[in-house]
């Protein structure tokens, strides 16, 4: 993780403000874990930057090393005039609104929360419906009947991607066997790879042969020690099928990406909610894992996107509807 890391196209945030006309553009604010996390930070870096390449125009940026920065950031880009201001994670959610008040001008968001404020844009996604759909995979793949899954920090949120993939598995085979460990209680689970290896190890030990991580960077570990075991692994956020060609299954895909792109376009205040249908979660195919992903796999997985899409399925939201709960 790169410590208060500022890019070289962006504008210094946490030095002194200088006296210069309004920021009229964008600023990103990314979460524990670094922007280049593979995972779900490095996700709005690609967006941000496509919207620069596209645009011509240059954003200001900051990675959170601890939580005690997040207020002070979004208070900078704020003082520094840059809009909107997104702020990438659940946990800048209470920044967001509190800053968001008192520059009631200028425009923000938060991605993965809600924040009721004029100004604010709130980009939530149906994390559900992508993890069944790699639930789906994992069932069809596993030769064992067993499949896992290694969650960051135990939150609702990331029950969300475990309760999807469990309906997923077991909707591909009913008697599938399903084990879920989440890393840590705190925001230090998003960055523990040695934990996430030792977590995916132990449910090796028991049988399963695919594991899907939706852990941030600590998603590193396990992919090695599905690796290492000759075991299949499923990555988060990003496409991250690369990591580990040839034990890769498939990468559960959450566009944060195309969130960060579209609010840097056009701000658009209130709720925005990106699932199959609106293209905010899918599932990565590409040359990395083609030789894993059977034609019955692939079939059983676009009938069941028309399905979930088409309201055939419906996917129960751990958040929402009581789902997967003890």
């Amino acid at each position: 993780m790169r410590n208060s890391l500022i890019s070289r196209a962006a504008v210094p945030l946490l030095a002194c403000v200088l006296a210069a006309p309004a920021w009229a553009d964008p600023a990103v604010i990314y979460d524990m874990g670094g922007k280049f996390d593979k995972s779900f930070n490095e996700a709005a870096y690609t967006g941000i930057q496509r919207w620069s390449k596209e645009t011509g125009k240059k954003y200001l940026e900051f990675e959170i090393a601890n939580e005690s920065q997040r207020e002070q950031a979004v208070r900078r880009m704020a003082e520094k005039g840059a809009s909107p201001i997104i702020g990438v994670g659940f946990s800048q959610a209470s920044s967001i609104e509190k800053v968001a008040k008192e520059f009631p001008k200028l425009q923000f968001a938060i991605i993965d929360m809600v924040v009721d404020a004029p100004n604010v844009q709130s980009v939530v996604f149906k994390e559900q419906e992508g993890s069944f759909l790699v639930g789906v995979m994992a069932s069809m793949a596993s030769k064992t009947g067993k499949v896992g899954f290694v969650g960051g920090m135990d939150i609702p949120l990331i029950r969300k991607f475990e309760c999807g993939y469990r309906q997923g598995a077991l909707h591909a085979n009913p008697k599938a066997g399903v084990s879920a460990n989440m890393t840590g209680t705190t925001g230090a689970a998003w960055n523990d790879p040695t934990r996430g290896g030792e977590l995916a190890k132990a449910q090796f030990a028991q049988g399963v042969d695919v594991v899907f991580a939706a852990a941030g960077g600590t998603g590193v570990g396990v992919y090695q020690a599905a690796k290492d075991a000759g075991k299949l692994a499923i990555g988060v956020d990003s496409n991250q099928n690369h990591l580990q060609p040839g034990t890769m299954l498939t990468s559960m895909l959450k566009r944060v990406d195309v969130a960060v792109y579209n609010v840097a376009m056009a701000h658009k205040p209130g709720l925005t909610v990106m699932g199959l249908k609106e293209g905010g979660v899918d599932v990565a195919l590409d040359e990395h894992n083609a030789k894993l992903v059977s034609a019955d796999m692939k079939k059983k997985v676009d009938a069941a996107k028309a399905d979930i899409i088409s309201g055939k399925i419906k996917v129960a939201d751990y958040m929402a509807d009581n789902a997967c709960k003890l």
